[in-house]
Order: structure tokens, then C-alpha cells, then sequence
């Protein structure tokens, strides 16, 4: 008998017990925890005013790497969008703005200062640094956040941990899973056993085409 249990949750960990599961699937489903996920990230930067030191690509660079709020039930993918735009639209794309302005003093630009035309999608936590800015200088940018997946760019990444490991039971393992925050460990968890299950329903109906 097949059984998933939820061992110990706290904060953007979590550790589940998987019993009677065999070992193949167990670490798909470890995999598709880690990247296989969508969430969002920064994907396009217009930068309309940089005058600190770091170029414009060390600020998109910065910027692309921030976790994101996701909200997957609102949100979809861009390649299965059917506004075929570029830049996106309400569906799958969130715009943010960045405008520090100047000031007299240095200090440091940090994720507080983004703001987002959704409520949800936005930093994990407005603690995360981007420049430091010298007296006078400014930064202003407009950046376009899309989900995506791991699998594809270390930025989508859905977790930062995601290990499989054995028990004394040959037929138990335990998954445990860390985060980025875009997405609480329950909805990884349950958004990647969705995915694995879609996944298996496709490879079994290519197989059953072959034959």
C-alpha cells in the first residue's frame, strides 16, 4: 500500500515520508520538487536609469535571481498563453517598478523599494540587497517577472533543496524539501505530484502509440 506522510513542516521546509512508492518514481518526484515547478522570476529589464556602479547587466543579472511570490492558480506559462505576445499579458506576466531616486547619503537599494502591479507576486522578503548607491546616484528600471521552470534556469528553481533519502524499511524513503519561498513545501509537494502524474499519463500514451 502506496502512502505519503508529511513528517515535519516548519517555515520553507518540510519532510515527508514516502512508503510503498518505488525508488524511480520517488526521485522523479524529488526532481520535479527541485525544477520542475513553475515559478516566477524577472525574465525581461528596462533599465531607464542607471548611474551606480554595477552595469546594467550585473542589475538584471540581481535582479533575475530574486525569488518571487507565485501564484499558480491565476497565472500561466507564456508558451501556453494564447496572447502570443512578447512582453505577455495580465495572464502570464507581472510588471514591478524600481525607482530609488537620489539622495545625499549612500545606502542600499533592496527588494522593500520593488513594487508589483499584483499583490502576490512580488519579493519573498523585502530584506534582499540589489546596489549600493553613492550620493546622487539613481536607479529606475521596469522588470517583467513570467513563471517558468527550473529546468530551464537556475531562477525559476522551485526549491533549494530537494534530497531523497533511505530508511531501514527497503520499501520507505523520505523526501525532504527546502523552498526558495516562492511557494510554500505543501505546494511544491502537490504541484509536483500533479506534474509527475501528467508526466507518466504522456510517456504511457506514447508507449500505447508505438504499439
Amino acid at each position: 500500500m502506496t502512502s505519503l506522510e508529511i513528517v515535519e513542516e516548519s517555515g520553507n521546509n518540510m519532510v515527508v515520508k514516502l512508503k510503498g512508492i518505488p525508488i524511480q518514481y520517488a526521485n522523479a518526484l524529488r526532481r520535479i520538487c527541485l525544477a520542475g515547478i513553475p515559478t516566477f522570476a524577472v525574465d525581461d529589464v528596462v533599465i531607464i536609469e542607471n548611474s551606480s556602479v554595477l552595469p546594467d547587466e550585473g542589475i538584471a543579472h540581481r535582479l533575475a535571481m530574486m525569488p518571487l511570490k507565485t501564484d499558480l492558480e491565476r497565472f500561466i506559462e507564456p508558451s501556453a498563453c494564447d496572447c502570443h505576445s512578447e512582453l505577455g499579458c495580465s495572464r502570464c506576466r507581472v510588471l514591478l517598478m524600481l525607482d530609488s531616486g537620489s539622495a545625499d547619503t549612500t545606502r542600499t537599494i533592496t527588494s522593500a523599494e520593488i513594487s508589483s502591479e499584483d499583490e502576490v507576486v512580488k519579493p519573498v522578503s523585502p530584506n534582499i540587497p540589489i546596489v549600493a548607491l553613492a550620493p546622487s546616484q539613481k536607479l529606475k528600471v521596469e522588470a517583467y517577472a513570467r513563471l517558468g521552470r527550473g529546468s530551464d534556469h537556475a531562477k525559476w528553481n522551485s526549491a533549494t533543496v530537494s534530497a531523497l533519502t533511505s530508511t531501514n524499511n527497503p520499501d520507505e524513503h523520505v523526501l525532504s524539501i527546502e523552498t526558495t519561498g516562492s511557494l510554500t513545501p505543501k505546494e511544491v509537494l502537490r504541484a509536483a505530484i500533479e506534474e509527475l502524474e501528467k508526466r507518466l499519463g504522456e510517456f504511457q500514451k506514447n508507449v500505447a502509440a508505438l504499439g
